[in-house]
């Protein structure tokens, strides 16, 4: 005997994959998207009830995808670890569409472009993490590295560990990015005191610092815009 009240016992009109069919997802609200991917609720409520709890509790929106870990998911009845790594990879595979369609609009010129690229995948970060982020000579992106987790400082960030990376993509620039859990952009004297190592140790190496972005919630601060670095000519 299945002890779970599943879609199909839900009347047709109230199927959220049924109403999906006939008139397309963005007809679902937040709860029936979510109801979807959990399939099943409990011996008590139904996916969709499960799905709204769910979306009650701490930022009370979806961003609980984001915010909350897996351990935090399955306190709650009726998502065990399975449904709990479903909706994380949900959450994951959401920040990588935005990175994907921002990808082509990255321009090295253009820090509002570098920020819009990764603001999605650090703003919500609880600890600050800090990007590599590396471009050739025409200013195209190759690609990222995580170089640290916690607290940016000078005594952290490793001149060493970060041109070899560099070096390892044959990047000709390098952008640093790191969020700001508060939300607030502004620099700190750590933040300030690790760029100007950065630039002195690329300005021997050969590969320039063009930027370093903050993030904060929904907003950076660019050393660059700011007058703080400027670029070699031709980028």
């Amino acid at each position: 005997m299945n002890s779970h009240i599943t879609m199909k016992e839900m009347a047709v009109s109230e199927q959220p994959c049924e109403k999906c069919f006939r008139y397309g997802a963005h007809c679902l609200s937040d709860a029936e998207l979510l109801a979807v991917i959990l399939r099943t609720g409990t011996r008590d409520i139904t996916a969709l009830q499960l799905a709204q709890s769910f979306l009650s509790l701490k930022e009370k929106n979806l961003l609980n995808l984001v915010h909350m870990n897996t351990e935090e998911m399955m306190k709650i009845s009726g998502i065990g670890q399975v449904k709990a790594v479903q909706l994380k990879c949900i959450a994951e595979l959401a920040g990588r569409i935005t990175r994907t369609s921002l990808e082509k609009e990255v321009r090295l010129s253009e820090p509002a472009s570098v920020a819009a690229y990764y603001m999605e995948s650090l703003r919500h970060e609880a600890k600050e993490k800090m990007l590599l982020a590396m471009f050739d000579a025409k200013s195209n992106l190759l690609g990222d590295e995580i170089i640290s987790i916690g607290t940016v400082t000078s005594s952290l960030v490793s001149p060493r560990e970060i041109f070899l990376k560099a070096l390892e993509y044959h990047a000709v620039h390098i952008v640093l990015l790191h969020n700001h859990p508060s939300g607030d952009p502004t620099p700190s004297e750590s933040d300030i005191l690790v760029t100007s190592r950065m630039m002195e140790s690329g300005n021997i190496l050969g590969i320039a610092l063009a930027d370093h972005i903050i993030i904060g919630d929904n907003r950076y601060i660019s050393f660059r815009e700011n007058g703080l670095i400027g670029l070699r000519k031709g980028t």
